[in-house]
């Protein structure tokens, strides 16, 4: 079974308001063991938090060892202030401001660094990003001082220029990774990165009633063509859900990635595909811990 590289426990994939109303006076454990239970159930015995804001994540850490779970959190998510972010952690005007808060992860106990450097998905307008990522400099620096202070780095980011400057600034991790061209999965190939392209927080989306259809299939499509040729590239890719976001169940949000990926590269021989993705995965674990 592989394991879950890209979860939220403090979501629920159903309301996000309500979940995390549930932890604003400290952290429930009932919640946390609900879904972690889940994960075993599953079998799921790996799990990498994208962090939150309410220590919900850093509190799963300590009880995922009674669920058989290797878990790890970066306590909390790190944005610029004015940015994309503050749903999953804290935000930083300046870099020296950027640094304290990795100090405040190291002194937590957390595993590595999560950084956000770009929006999200605009499924309700014509299927861009949200807004303007952050400078090349500002990813460059924030990715060196977390390096400096020995964490990898897990990046939320979109877009084409964003992920190419992301992975030629030697970020670890890619997640989400929508809307790259192939000069920017040429890079991410020839990178170290691991690629974690949840692309069920698209394909759930379907016959919601949310969003348009007509674009979340075009950019479900256009996602797995990516996918696709990322993987023929050479592109390290690993399976993550987003476990949590809106209709990505924890526990079967994996499932349905796997099956996702299983569609995308049927053309490939069935023995291939899982050596890459446990390769992957085995990189996000040997690198995504914490080096003391």
């Amino acid at each position: 079974m592989f394991g879950e590289c890209h979860a939220h426990l403090i979501m629920d994939g159903q309301n996000y308001k309500k979940a995390v109303a549930i932890h604003k006076n400290g952290v429930q454990d009932g919640p946390v063991r609900e879904k972690l239970e889940t994960y075993r159930k599953f079998h799921i015995t790996f799990l990498r938090d994208g962090g939150d804001a309410l220590g919900v994540s850093e509190r799963a850490a300590e009880l995922a060892p009674e669920y058989g779970i290797d878990y790890r959190t970066p306590v909390f998510a790190i944005h610029k202030n004015g940015h994309y972010g503050g749903i999953v952690g804290r935000g930083f005007d300046t870099m020296k401001e950027y640094a304290r808060l990795v100090e405040e992860v190291r002194a937590r106990g957390g595993d590595f660094i999560k950084v956000m450097f770009s929006g999200i998905m605009d499924f309700a307008g014509d299927g861009g990003v949200t807004e303007e990522p952050l400078t090349r400099a500002e990813i460059g620096e924030m990715i060196h001082i977390a390096h400096e202070e020995g964490f990898a780095v897990m990046a939320h980011v979109n877009g084409a220029r964003a992920v190419q400057d992301a992975v030629e600034q030697g970020v670890d991790s890619v997640e989400h990774g929508n809307f790259m061209d192939e000069e920017a999965l040429q890079a991410l190939a020839e990178s170290t990165a691991v690629w974690v392209p949840t692309l069920v927080t698209i394909s759930n989306l379907k016959g919601s009633g949310r969003f348009d259809d007509a674009v979340i299939c075009r950019l479900e499509e256009m996602q797995k063509a990516r996918i696709h040729l990322g993987y023929q590239l050479g592109a390290r890719i690993a399976l993550g859900s987003d476990a949590g976001a809106w209709h990505v169940d924890h526990g079967q949000g994996l499932m349905d990635e796997l099956a996702m990926f299983r569609e995308i590269f049927s053309d490939v021989k069935e023995e291939c595909l899982p050596g890459r993705l446990d390769a992957a995965e085995e990189q996000i674990r040997r690198v995504f811990r914490r080096q003391d």
